[in-house]
């Protein structure tokens, strides 16, 4: 029978499916163990299946991630949680040098089935090295799977792939979500990786995003559908590598235009691939350009300044109104993210 089951509690389950029927997934990390976790998602594990299989690290990032990729080469498989984003970048020369080059370096005779847990992105008030939107450093490596769920079924399924797969998987969870709710009838399973779903039906726009955004996405086309009578489509890209391609493409060509949500900073990031993407593939059913949405060009601000600083449904709706309904969309005032929100 399905039950109100949050984001969080959904990870939980799907960690504790796993190390009960896999006697190689090990979990650790900075206080994962007897504390479960600060966001508490490893919480119960240590105490269900003991210290060998769920348990704390030292405060050094480099040396879990090297930790882990040993443990691999042991047959084992290791699920591995950064406290923060912007903690995991003391180990950054690990995951590009090593976890993701080691296929190809021993030209397939040596896997990394390892799985490193991000909780990522900001909406919580939280300060700098906290809140970070870090996704574009591992979409931009070859060799790792980025992983990024927003709904609590999409967490439980996406993690336990993520587990099972024989390839490095970057899994970056919302922090924002953790505590949103869905009637689940765990286990679940939704679409495997590299599909995007099509989060609201929609004919004028198409509204590309992932992870925390798409709660906002889906309020921004519920709004634009009751006040301005537009129809636009949501799609969750669910993925990030690999990349949904075909279903993105397939909605774009049948509105005809684009819009492209991301939290992180707009210079060369995520959306900005995104966007060009579609520009090379879909330039002949454009009746405008693409145009994008994001966090600015800035470190991360403190919590007073967080709601300025993040993508929200007024500036989601002022950017769909630039290509919707002009004729000649004003395109010369920067990206959407600069712009003032609506009125």
């Amino acid at each position: 029978m399905s039950k109100p089951t949050t984001y969080a509690q959904a990870l939980n389950a799907a960690l504790r499916d796993s190390i009960r029927e896999d006697d190689s997934v090990l979990v650790f990390g900075e206080d994962v163990g007897t504390l479960g976790g600060v966001f508490r998602i490893t919480d119960g594990l240590t105490k269900e299946f003991g210290e060998e299989r769920c348990f704390d690290t030292p405060l050094a990032e480099a040396g879990i991630v090297g930790f882990a990729i040993g443990l691999c080469t042991q047959g084992f498989r290791p699920v591995i949680e950064m406290q923060f984003d912007a903690f995991g970048y003391p180990a950054f020369e690990q995951v590009v040098s090593h976890v993701a080059k080691m296929r190809n370096r021993t030209r397939g005779a040596l896997t990394l089935p390892m799985v490193i847990r991000y909780p990522y992105a900001g909406g919580i008030g939280g300060v700098e090295h906290h809140c970070d939107s870090s996704e574009g450093y591992y979409v931009h490596t070859p060799g790792l799977h980025v992983v990024t769920p927003s709904t609590p079924a999409d967490a439980y399924s996406l993690l336990r792939e993520a587990i099972a797969s024989p390839d490095p998987v970057i899994f970056m969870e919302p922090k924002s979500l953790y505590w949103s709710k869905a009637e689940l009838d765990l286990p679940t399973k939704t679409e495997p990786f590299g599909k995007a779903a099509v989060r609201r039906e929609g004919s004028d726009v198409t509204l590309i995003t992932y992870g925390p955004q798409v709660p906002h996405a889906l309020k921004a086309a519920e709004v634009a559908a009751a006040e301005e009578d537009w129809s636009v489509e949501v799609i969750d890209l669910r993925t990030l590598v690999p990349f949904d391609d075909e279903t993105v493409m397939a909605s774009v060509r049948k509105t005809g235009r684009a819009v492209v949500l991301a939290e992180a900073q707009g210079f060369a990031g995520m959306g900005a691939e995104i966007a060009a993407r579609i520009s090379e593939r879909c330039f002949h059913s454009l009746a405008a350009p693409v145009l994008r949405v994001s966090g600015l060009d800035i470190p991360y601000p403190p919590p007073i300044l967080e709601h300025s600083y993040l993508p929200g449904v007024d500036r989601i709706l002022d950017t769909i109104e630039r290509l919707q309904w002009d004729d000649e969309p004003d395109l010369t005032h920067g990206p959407a993210s600069q712009q003032s929100v609506r009125a």
